[in-house]
């Protein structure tokens, strides 16, 4: 069944190149479309496409064949664009989960037994939310509140930090380690402000258990040091060595760090002494099962596509609606799952500076963008169209936009006339001229970016685009230096920290600035309360709120898709067993190497 043929892959121009809107929304996206299935791929003649029919007969006949361990799993990741950004956890990158979290692991993860390809619930693909009931003790074998503040974890017993040459020898993971994890983290001059404030003490009651210490209840307690993105637990030996240096990365996890080839690869091999097991039909079974796992970094789309066609990669997790119909046609072995981004995207606006401390003119452009016609004829229907800062995945609390408020809703209407009068009143009748940086690394804003240009237009504004490769984009923000308009896509994170890190004062990801003494009693309000239907409702009302100050351009959230190979084995599009932390998947998934084999491969 190998297919003998070849594949070319070229650059689909970007929507960027095809200038103003002089084409409809519908006639761009069928030109891109026709594009990527020119330029993307082209299948050379004679290339044979195995039937539909015959790919379903293939995998019945291979349906039970038991775990097998060994191999390699090839990965395009969610980020399949993006190198490694720190391998300190101490430097509080938001990808630190992502990168180094096959080799450190966390108190907290999610519970897989429960995820929807076994039989469960829960489909794990948000960003960083685990709902309790979804949440497994990792390194902690179970935890219980002694008194309202104080919190105590019992760890696992027999976890073992590999050895590390120059780093240090195999030994047992101990309270102490959570406890100089903790300490080190709470010292980072980069960390996020007032993130451990309700933590008096972190101590080491006996050498397997740990003491959380409260000043007061944070409702996420949970997150903010267990499976978050900075709750990686570390050996106290990184003290003594440059953390910065991927060869020091020395953790407990399935995986250990073996190679790093920025911009290229990072490849990690099994952990032969790692603790867990998975249960497949009663059984228990070794984990990891893969020898190897390969991160593919590939910053060109239609490269990513072609790895993926071509089975150089096994799993592609991050494809935009453009690309499925072509991929399921050319390629109809491949097995799809279809998820809301964890990413919101829109046009942040400094209220630190003029216009934008004008909330008329913050209005008025979100009046200008035709949001409907966006995820109609940008997106084909993929995304939706207020899907930020709640994900609709954040079950009771997030709130459909037909039951807001009239002026949250009017807010993703079309209504450029308005608009106009708007800025009229805010005594800009012949508009201005502002400057919005973008980051090259991601398609979706390149491409959207020149229609939000001319949606500005039609009202007298001129929004000049600033592209900028990812890292100079990220710190340009993070040191507050970024121009008036930044392009920002961020993340859900879970209920509670979206509204924190977006709109508390302060606050790192707060990138417009916005500023209110009132709201931030309210997060403070929010995050000390106990009962979570009380937060589910204060969430609500927050939410709309703060939709209603209009501090950046709401645009809507797009609907992505990842694609696997079916020699790819228990495994079901899940994305996240944590704060972007997909490792415990990739430690579960098998391949069938004798299917691989029959599909060609």
């Amino acid at each position: 069944m190998k297919r003998l043929c070849a594949f070319t892959a070229g650059h689909a121009p970007s929507w960027t190149a095809l200038g103003l809107r002089a084409l409809s929304l519908a006639a761009l996206s069928a030109m891109a479309l026709g594009l990527m299935a020119l330029g993307v791929v082209i299948v050379v003649a004679g290339c044979s496409v195995p039937s539909e029919e015959s790919v379903d007969e293939m995998l019945a006949k291979h349906a039970t064949n038991p775990p097998v361990h060994g191999g390699t799993l090839n990965l395009g990741t969610v980020y399949v664009t993006l190198s490694a950004l720190s391998w300190d956890t101490a430097d509080w990158s938001w990808k630190q989960n992502h990168d180094t979290g096959g080799s450190y692991e966390q108190l907290f993860a999610a519970d897989l037994d429960q995820r929807v390809g076994k039989g469960g619930a829960y489909p794990f693909r948000t960003e960083a939310w685990l709902p309790f009931e979804a949440m497994r003790g990792e390194l902690a074998e179970h935890w219980e509140w002694e008194d309202p503040l104080t919190l105590v974890v019992t760890l696992r017993r027999g976890v073992m930090f590999s050895d590390k040459p120059g780093v240090m020898a195999a030994r047992e993971l101990d309270a102490h380690d959570v406890v100089f994890t903790y300490q080190r983290q709470k010292a980072s001059p980069r960390k996020i402000a007032n993130y451990f404030k309700h933590i008096d003490s972190v101590t080491a009651r006996e050498d397997h258990v740990v003491v959380f210490s409260m000043s007061e209840y944070n409702a996420e307690w949970a997150y903010r040091f267990g499976y978050g993105y900075y709750s990686a637990i570390v050996p106290r030996e990184l003290g003594d060595v440059d953390a910065r240096d991927w060869r020091n990365v020395a953790g407990s996890g399935p995986f250990e760090l073996e190679r790093y080839i920025e911009g290229n690869l990072q490849h990690y091999s099994a952990n032969p002494n790692y603790w867990d097991r998975e249960s497949l039909d009663g059984t228990d079974y070794k984990i990891p099962f893969v020898d190897n796992v390969r991160y593919r970094v590939i910053k060109d789309e239609a490269t990513y596509f072609t790895a993926l066609r071509t089975a150089k990669i096994d799993i592609l997790e991050p494809i935009r609606w453009l690309g499925v119909d072509y991929l399921k046609r050319s390629t109809p072995e491949l097995r799809w799952s279809r998820w809301e981004s964890g990413i919101g995207s829109f046009i942040v606006m400094r209220l630190d500076e003029k216009p934008f401390d004008d909330i008329r003119v913050r209005r008025a452009l979100n009046l200008a963008i035709n949001q409907q016609a966006i995820v109609d004829e940008f997106y084909g229907g993929n995304a939706e169209i207020m899907g930020y800062p709640m994900h609709t995945e954040f079950e009771g609390y997030y709130e459909p936009l037909e039951a807001m408020r009239p002026s949250v809703q009017e807010l993703f209407g079309y209504d450029p006339d308005k608009a106009r009068q708007l800025l009229a009143e805010a005594g800009y009748p012949d508009g201005f001229t502002f400057t919005m940086q973008m980051s090259t690394a991601n398609p979706d804003q390149v491409d959207l970016a020149p229609l939000l240009v001319s949606y500005l237009a039609d009202i007298g504004v001129t929004m000049k685009v600033e592209p900028m490769e990812y890292s100079a984009y990220l710190s340009t923000m993070t040191t507050r230096k970024h121009k008036s308009g930044y392009f920002l896509a961020s993340g859900h994170t879970n209920p509670t920290t979206s509204l924190r890190k977006n709109f508390q004062t302060g606050q790192l990801w707060n990138a417009s600035q916005y500023s209110n003494p009132e709201f931030d009693r309210r997060i403070e309000v929010l995050l000390g309360t106990r009962s979570e239907d009380e937060r589910k409702r204060m969430v609500r009302e927050m939410t709309q709120d703060i939709l209603d100050e209009a501090p950046y351009v709401w645009l809507p959230t797009q609907y992505l898709y990842t694609a696997w190979w079916p020699w790819v084995k228990n495994y079901d599009g899940e994305l996240r067993a944590g704060a972007v932390r997909p490792w415990p998947i990739y430690a579960r998934i098998w391949i069938d190497q004798e299917l691989k084999q029959e599909m060609g491969f």
